[in-house]
């Protein structure tokens, strides 16, 4: 069978699931249909939004579906008129078996970690923030439990002091593009020989993480933690969440600040962490446990994220601590 003959879905969402199905449409790569989320409202007007996989699906022609519900009779049965080879999930949701069994040469995922590590939803949010110096990408069978599947191939990269999250998933999203074209063109050949996860768990003494969702306490900043730990910390969030933190006035009143880039300042000192330093011109420094984090980059509410230098001008007065 050649390429352009085996059936393939196509299962994502986000920005990062477009460019392994713009590689797959570019590579002569027969993608018979696309199955994404439901449109919902976003923004402050609530105006729906097409999820960038539909944007591309919908500029490609390519036939398209959205279930609200992965067992819904109707949705199976258009995903069997498809009459899928093979279908590749990537940043989309959790199957039922149903689904993922439905095709002759099974399912396949990519997933943004070293599988069996950071399993979840938001692998580089977390690996960043736990500080970790490589990371990559990995595809995977899918079988009941999530992100627990035989391994077919990994990738690794190592991830920089200054990386942020923004720069790991640029890089992850085109080196799992490459990954997924590999994958397939292997599994067509029938030259894949998958592993299971227990095969590389990682040696005894060393943590098995995991990557679950993350909320608005999540990317709450902690000043009483180090300032490593908040280093990673922030830069696990940006730029998308987002760490934050409360300014809180000597009135009493609080503003919350949207914090994307910050820098190490280690040294001793015996202030509440928390505590401000600044000269209201070019620098903003908070107490942490160990040392001051120097801010760089904030959003102050309903404003654009700017320099430090920039907002110290635009306000008569800092004074307070941050919590």
């Amino acid at each position: 069978m050649q390429k352009q003959d085996l059936k393939i879905v196509y299962m994502g969402t986000p920005d990062f699931a477009v460019e392994p199905l713009r590689r797959l449409c570019e590579g002569g790569y027969n993608v018979v249909g696309v199955i994404t989320m439901p449109d919902k409202p976003a923004g402050r007007g609530h105006r729906v939004q097409f999820s960038p996989v539909k944007q591309y699906a919908l500029e490609q022609g390519l036939p398209l579906l959205q279930p609200e519900r992965l067992k819904d009779t109707a949705f199976l049965d258009q995903l069997r008129q498809w009459e899928a080879d093979l279908q590749i999930v990537v940043a989309f949701r959790m199957l039922p078996q149903v689904v993922w069994s439905m095709p002759r040469l099974g399912t396949f995922n990519l997933h943004a970690s070293l599988l069996p590590q950071y399993r979840g939803a938001a692998p580089i949010n977390w690996a960043i923030m736990n500080g970790e110096t490589e990371t990559g990408v990995t595809t995977f069978f899918l079988r009941h439990e999530i992100d627990t599947g035989e391994v077919i191939y990994q990738e690794r990269i190592p991830i920089a002091d200054t990386d942020d999250v923004g720069i790991v998933h640029d890089r992850l999203m085109h080196l799992g593009s490459e990954l997924v074209l590999r994958t397939v063109d292997d599994i067509l050949s029938g030259n894949v020989r998958s592993v299971p996860q227990e095969h590389l768990l990682p040696l005894a003494g060393t943590a098995l993480h995991t990557a679950p969702k993350i909320f608005k306490d999540t990317c709450r900043i902690d000043w009483t933690q180090g300032v490593k730990r908040i280093y990673d910390h922030v830069r696990g969030l940006s730029p998308y969440p987002a760490a934050w933190t409360e300014l809180v006035h000597p009135d009493g009143t609080h503003t919350s600040l949207k914090v994307f880039a910050v820098e190490k300042l280690p040294m001793h000192h015996d202030l509440t962490p928390g505590t401000l330093q600044t000269d209201g011109k070019t620098y903003l420094r908070v107490a942490a446990s160990d040392g001051f984090v120097g801010i760089r980059s904030l959003q102050l509410p309903g404003k654009k994220r700017l320099p430090v230098e920039e907002v110290l001008r635009g306000m008569r007065d800092v004074a307070g601590h941050m919590e």
